[in-house]
């Protein structure tokens, strides 16, 4: 900025300084001539240095000293006309400097511009390769004949073929059902979704593809683009959990099941016995063979199933964390059958004693009771909040339903008037005590309340030590 100010000051004062020699010169040399025209080549710097207005002055300025210095003598009807065409002139030669010079900033600017933008477009490319090619996902291009125009080094590693090799290759055979998704001009819309299905890699091992991909459209043609996830290990995971989830829900299950039976067995046993001292049935056949079946199933109700290592394990977790899983979950069901949720929540809540997946089975049966009991009531509203204890944290779960009827036999299995089997609270109680916690009912809350108590995870450690 102070070299370009220093090279417009430098031209003002070469400007002034031809305008003097000049006019010294038309004032010095005595010849009928005009020297007026050699004002033309100051005000072609003049155009490069100054603004409009001051061109205009300059060039006033020039045709008074080239009238005032003129050898002819002075006839308004011949000089007048003279002087307008040279201030026409030389205005008009200090214009079109201006503009070619004002031409030339513009295009130097412009080039700038562009330059920046092409610097700024290289970089990011650079940027977006990088981010490409480091990506764990695999990350390919294919165009409208469903042959892969470019992958990333995941995509290679995935499909399990060598380096630079997928280029021209066809997505069908690694993932068949990318065939069935239409292009631009096929299909009346773009598509930017995901899917799950089965991929293929070369040596023909399957595997569980969580595809993320999107159709576009360029000047070479219409493009689809796909992020490819290998999802096996979620898959088998997710399946190990379900399957750990139904054996500690059969588990409990089934000893809530052979207490009943027990129970049963128990009375028929005092029965059989008072029926034995009557001695009326002494040598029925029949009589003692109901016996034998009484003490065999009384057997079999009392074997005691051994928990597994999975069951009996305790573990630290973010209670936040957990309820913001419920809370996604939640949220929009709720949003459609006309339930206000209010959650109340600390900031800072600190780890307890659990395991995460049993712990949101256990609210999210809670609030489907909830849903349940609110169908009917007036005013439908679900309040979830945390309170922290010196050695405890309490979830409470209420609900502004009707409330319970009866509550002496709440956590019994296989209750009379229960929407089916009568589990679900049973249930919630095991899997709660299952990591040293506790579920109860809060009988003196209005509506319907249960509370989850859970250990905090720095005394639960104090305890077992």
């Amino acid at each position: 900025m102070s070299f370009q100010y220093l090279q417009s000051t430098s031209r003002v004062v070469l400007v002034g300084l031809l305008i003097a020699i000049i006019a010294f010169i038309d004032w010095q040399v005595e010849v009928n001539i005009a020297f007026g025209f050699l004002y033309i080549f100051p005000l072609l710097i003049c155009g490069t240095a100054l603004s409009r207005w001051q061109i205009l002055l300059t060039a006033f300025l020039c045709t008074f000293l080239a009238d005032y210095f003129d050898p002819f003598p002075f006839t308004f009807s011949i000089t007048l006309p003279q002087d307008v065409l040279v201030f026409t002139a030389l205005a008009g030669t200090g214009f079109f400097s201006y503009e070619v010079t004002r031409s030339r900033r513009q295009g130097a600017v412009n080039l700038q511009k562009l330059e920046n933008e092409v610097a700024a477009r290289r970089e990011a490319e650079e940027q977006l390769e990088f981010l490409i090619e480091t990506s764990p996902a695999a990350i390919l291009t294919m165009s409208a004949d469903y042959l892969i125009l470019r992958a990333n080094s995941a995509a290679h590693r995935l499909l399990g073929v060598p380096a630079g090799s997928l280029g021209g290759s066809s997505i069908r055979r690694y993932i068949p059902d990318l065939e069935h998704v239409p292009f631009i001009g096929k299909a009346s819309h773009k598509f930017q979704t995901e899917m799950q299905c089965r991929g293929e890699r070369e040596n023909g091992d399957g595997f569980l593809a969580n595809v993320f991909f999107s159709t576009y459209s360029t000047t070479a043609g219409p493009r689809l683009a796909a992020l490819v996830v290998d999802a096996s290990e979620e898959l088998r995971e997710r399946e190990e959990l379900s399957l750990e989830q139904l054996m500690t829900g059969s588990r409990i299950l089934v000893g809530a099941v052979s207490h009943e039976v027990r129970n049963v067995c128990g009375a028929i046993s005092i029965i059989h016995e008072n029926l034995v001292r009557n001695g009326s049935l002494k040598e029925n056949q029949d009589f003692e063979a109901l016996g034998s079946l009484v003490q065999t199933l009384n057997k079999i109700a009392s074997l005691e199933l051994k928990q597994s290592a999975s069951y009996s394990k305790i573990e630290s977790i973010d209670l936040v964390e957990t309820l913001e899983n419920l809370r996604i979950v939640l949220d929009l069901h709720c949003q459609e059958t006309d339930i206000s949720v209010n959650w109340n929540i600390q900031e800072k809540i600190p780890r307890v004693i659990a395991d995460r997946h049993r712990l949101l089975q256990v609210l999210l049966n809670l609030v489907k009771n909830s849903e349940r009991a609110l169908e009917s009531a007036d005013v439908k509203r679900l309040d979830i909040s945390v309170s922290v204890g010196d050695n405890t944290v309490s979830i409470r779960v209420a609900d502004t339903g009707p409330g319970l009827g009866s509550i002496e036999k709440l956590f019994q299995p296989f209750q009379q008037g229960a929407d089916s089997t009568g589990l679900g609270l049973y249930l919630s109680r095991a899997f709660a005590r299952s990591f040293r916690g506790d579920l109860r009912h809060d009988s003196a809350a209005p509506g319907c309340a249960f509370i989850i108590e859970l250990a905090i995870a720095s005394h639960q450690k104090k305890w077992q030590e």
